[in-house]
């Protein structure tokens, strides 16, 4: 149990990213983006090509996010100028993109699993570095060495790269640039009545969300150890369950909270995951349905009970009402009087 826990904060760190940038398309640009599916392979397929080739990783890995980029942009593009219904440009995108990855894989499936990626070099330099002992003192301090993870350094580095990406994320938002983006989102004919060219923010969002996505894909084909031309199946659904989970569970006031929400809604949505893998009546098969109930209850749950709140507010307002008309009638038989 305790290992499965770990691993799903590994894999909902390396998925955080992910869903930043489903975050950028579907929150802040309110772009329905279908691409995610076919961006999230694009990513994995040109790292694990560019990696076997005997590139160096971290190249390969930012090679992915260009791609993705570039998957963005013409997603952006029919929309802007080939007017095509967002949603209708992702899933033509995405349907594009599966071709298109098959192509620069070359196969269905690559191996990894004897290569050089980030992952085994950040494992290289983290035991030459010997700093496991330094995370595994407080729990051996507390009699609890038995639930520590045998190694840190997938946590520690993935903690590390996605707070990378946060903060970089929340300073472009608060960019002049940023904040454009963001107003395009709200409200496309304002920013358009200040002569604003949205049509560029608009591909400037997708173009990142993407390069996000992919970033994501590029990083998980390296933690898995392969890559599969059908391994983005269901992202768009998993980057909205941590979207949403995030935005009930720790709110959505300010940029740099909820990027954090986003981020903490992925591990949670990866708990929920791995828990529900352990229940003895579930099977592998049952996950996709386990992920659309998840979305459905967080959002179904929350306006629930924003409902709920809302009428025991009603009946209050009305019984104050009913008892202060009360009290003014006691005043004026008084005054009668």
């Amino acid at each position: 149990m305790v290992s499965a826990l770990y691993g799903a904060v590994e894999s909902g760190l390396i998925y955080a990213i992910m869903a930043l940038g489903v975050y950028i398309s579907f929150r802040i640009l309110d772009f329905p983006d279908l691409t995610v599916d076919g961006s999230f392979v694009t990513g994995g397929a040109v790292a694990s090509v560019m990696i076997v080739g005997g590139t160096y990783p971290i190249v390969a890995t930012l090679a992915g996010a260009v791609a993705g980029l570039i998957a963005g942009l013409i997603t952006g593009l029919l929309h802007t100028k080939g007017n095509i219904n967002p949603l209708l440009a992702g899933i033509l995108m995405m349907i594009a993109l599966y071709s298109v990855n098959l192509r620069i894989m070359g196969q269905p499936n690559i191996p990894m699993l004897n290569e050089t990626t980030l992952f085994t070099m950040l494992s290289s330099w983290w035991m030459n570095l010997n700093i496991d002992q330094l995370f595994m003192a407080p729990f051996e301090w507390l009699g609890m060495a038995s639930f520590a993870p045998r190694t840190f350094y997938i946590i520690v580095s993935m903690i590390v790269i996605v707070l990378v990406v946060k903060k970089l994320l929340d300073f472009f938002l608060r960019t002049e640039a940023g904040i454009t983006l963001r107003a395009t989102g709200d409200n496309q004919s304002m920013v358009k009545s200040f002569s604003t060219n949205t049509n560029l923010y608009i591909m400037i969002g997708m173009g990142l969300s993407n390069a996000l996505v992919a970033l994501s894909g590029a990083l998980v084909v390296q933690f898995n150890g392969f890559a599969d031309v059908n391994l983005g199946v269901g992202m768009i659904i998993i980057g909205l369950a941590s979207v949403i989970i995030g935005e009930v569970l720790f709110g959505k006031d300010k940029i740099i909270r909820m990027t954090l929400a986003v981020i903490l809604g992925s591990i949670v949505y990866r708990a929920i995951y791995s828990l529900a893998l352990r229940v003895d009546f579930l099977e592998a098969s049952d996950m996709k349905l386990i992920t659309a109930i998840i979305v459905i209850s967080a959002l179904v749950i929350p306006n629930s009970l924003e409902k709920s709140r809302a009428k025991r507010e009603f009946k209050k307002s009305k019984q104050r009402a009913a008892l202060n008309r009360e009290q003014e009638g006691e005043v004026q038989h008084a005054s009668a009087k």
